[in-house]
């Protein structure tokens, strides 16, 4: 369908319509999460990950920065069942510095420097996800670098390519905080980078945001190793970008987010 010249593409707001995602003139922040609101979301969105594949059995984390100088982050207990099975009591608060005292049975991620040196390092960051997506690992092993191949087949992978997709060149743990440091600083002010023959960071201001990047750039790498297989796949050229609209947070981040809530409960994995 062609849009008219004189109107507004799909999805761009008209002149005095807010953003979606931003509240409206005059409208109040929203409220500030509980801890246990906090703790679910963290466990739901580590299920969405392993729901959609990015997580094999145990490994990976999301965080949440609180404002006291903490962090809400996912944590192995005594009953470690992996990602898929994520309750709220395996999140824990600890120190963005230094404590992390847990109930006997719990641990913190051995990666935590990833967590605090990215938060750190990033004051417009709210949330870390570090997870390990196979099809991006593979890409970047196979040498495939995440172009913008696609283009409103999955607008904000588009856009995160063009903005060009930072790779921390290492394969290690991130279990010291010179390490978590140098995670950060291959992030630079990108939102999700990624770790050679490891995984990805993927930040965002909530925690739908960021596990939404890393879902988003997961099936960018999936799109490009199915059309490499065949050829080199060509970029999308400028004057497609320039058509294709923001649509803004409460569709990108929210509306996805919604959706993977609504596969998990249909597979039987919602948290009651």
């Amino acid at each position: 369908m062609t849009t008219p010249h004189d109107a507004p593409a799909p999805g761009t707001p008209s002149a005095g319509t807010p953003t979606p995602g931003t509240p409206a003139a005059g409208a109040s922040a929203p409220a500030k999460p509980s801890a246990d609101e906090v703790r679910r979301l963290i466990a739901l969105g580590c299920r969405i990950l392993a729901h959609r594949g990015l997580a094999e059995d145990i490994l990976g984390h999301i965080s949440l920065r609180d404002d006291d100088g903490t962090l809400h982050i996912r944590c192995r207990g005594p009953r470690e069942r992996g990602l898929l099975f994520t309750d709220p009591g395996d999140v824990w608060r600890v120190g963005l510095d230094g404590d992390t005292d847990l109930p006997d049975g719990y641990r913190v991620p051995n990666e935590l420097p990833i967590h605090r040196e990215v938060l750190r390092a990033r004051p417009d960051a709210q949330a870390v996800v570090h997870i390990h997506p196979p099809n991006v690992v593979a890409a970047d092993l196979a040498g495939l670098t995440l172009r913008p191949i696609v283009g409103a087949y999955n607008i904000p992978a588009m856009r995160m390519a063009l903005d060009g997709i930072p790779v921390y060149p290492r394969g290690v743990l991130i279990t010291r905080p010179d390490l978590g440091r140098e995670v950060a600083t291959a992030l630079a002010e990108r939102p999700v980078c990624i770790l050679r023959g490891h995984g990805i960071v993927a930040i965002g201001e909530t925690v739908q945001q960021a596990v939404v990047r890393a879902l988003t750039v997961e099936s960018l790498a999936k799109m490009t190793l199915a059309a490499s297989g065949h050829r080199t796949p060509p970029v999308l050229p400028e004057a497609d970008i320039a058509e294709l609209p923001d649509l803004g947070s409460a569709f990108n981040d929210e509306t996805v987010w919604r959706s993977h809530l609504a596969r998990l409960e249909h597979a039987g994995l919602g948290l009651d």
